[in-house]
């Protein structure tokens, strides 16, 4: 389960974002999509059928994944806080029981004290210095009669602290509950729009034949490396020389080991990843504790500036910052990209970045 990862999504630059992508055309499909034949000039247009045409699903497709990824991300971000909050009420709870059994005790020293002063304690001073044996009896025994009252009043002090805790535990834990379950909502919604937009998707694609579905491939192939190819004239390679950190070098050596296995959205590993679980495994073996989602990597993690960036450094991609790839070197990332996708090196500009991340902030690059 998770976020999925999407394949890029064709915008222009963001705004204060250095080498962001320039807009430019997508490459146009030769031919036109199920079922129809591409229009005379070739750019992909509906046929007289009126039926969309390849490139026109490709982004619909994309479209799809882009918004699958963003609420798969919501969910992991729900997810966190939902654990979070399951061990603040097992902590609550803790407290709850730890105080109870306190209050018990206290009630039952109570109710000893009670049965105590019942007694002996409800004689008037003259009687009990003529039952006292002798007056320096009944002194003894008034100060300790006064030594009871004191330590009455410390018992009933702490057993209204006790209460007052008690009461406040139990409070913090009802609002517990509440968020937690508020989360479970946010969860389960997200769930949904991330599976309502996959079976989307992946309907689309049913519809296609074969040749068409390896044309479609070639066309996300194609817009991919147009991405990239535009985003390398920009001069951005010639400016990024920095070198990896020892953390980064084992973080990266992580991530690259996982090429080849499947995307899940929600999945954390060892078998399967999504975007931001793969990044923060990676990190993790590193010794490192990233967030779990893209959109935190980018909230809390050190920014660097794109010309400064080196291998292991996070690349945080598409305006709400709901995918994240590992800067590889040489122009390439490693990423875990979508549904029905496997793990894969490819070019750091192949999708709009919206800044980079470093999870071992200041540390130095390794010299070795």
């Amino acid at each position: 389960m998770a976020v999925a990862c999407v394949l890029g999504v064709l915008a222009g630059p963001l705004a204060g974002s250095a080498y962001a992508d320039p807009p430019a055309p997508d490459p146009q499909p030769s031919a036109s999509g199920p079922g129809g034949s591409g229009g005379s000039d070739g750019s992909g247009g509906s046929g007289a059928s009126g039926e969309k045409s390849l490139e026109q699903v490709r982004k619909e497709i994309e479209d799809l994944h882009s918004k699958a990824e963003s609420a798969a991300e919501e969910y992991n971000a729900a997810e966190e806080k939902a654990k979070q909050q399951r061990k603040n009420v097992s902590a609550l709870n803790r407290k709850i029981s730890a105080n109870k059994g306190k209050m018990d005790a206290l009630k039952n020293r109570a109710g000893a004290m009670a049965r105590a002063q019942y007694r002996g304690g409800g004689m008037p001073d003259e009687a009990q210095l003529i039952l006292a044996n002798s007056p320096a009896e009944f002194m003894r025994q008034a100060g300790l009669v006064r030594k009871g009252q004191q330590a009455t009043r410390g018992f009933l002090g702490k057993l209204t602290d006790t209460g007052n805790r008690l009461d406040g535990y139990a409070a913090e834990a009802a609002d517990q509950w509440q968020r937690l379950e508020s989360n479970r909502k946010k969860k389960a919604k997200a769930k949904k729009t991330v599976e309502d937009r996959l079976k989307k998707a992946e309907k689309l694609r049913s519809q296609l034949e074969k040749d068409e579905l390896k044309e479609l491939a070639e066309l996300e192939k194609r817009a991919a490396d147009a991405r990239q190819a535009r985003w390398l004239e920009s001069g951005v390679l010639e400016e990024i020389r920095g070198k990896a950190s020892k953390a980064g070098k084992r973080a990266l050596a992580y991530a690259t080991d996982q090429v080849g296995k499947d995307y899940e959205w929600g999945a954390e590993g060892p078998k399967t990843f999504d975007c931001s679980g793969l990044t923060m495994r990676a990190w993790q073996a590193a010794g490192e504790t990233p967030p779990r989602t893209s959109q935190q990597q980018w909230k809390s993690l050190p920014k660097v500036p794109i010309k400064e960036m080196r291998p292991g450094d996070l690349i945080i991609y598409k305006k709400d910052a709901s995918h994240v790839g590992m800067y590889v070197g040489d122009g390439s990332m490693v990423h875990a990209p979508r549904t029905g996708r496997q793990i894969t090196v490819e070019g750091a500009g192949s999708m709009p970045i919206l800044g980079v991340v470093r999870p071992d902030g200041d540390a130095a690059a390794d010299g070795g």
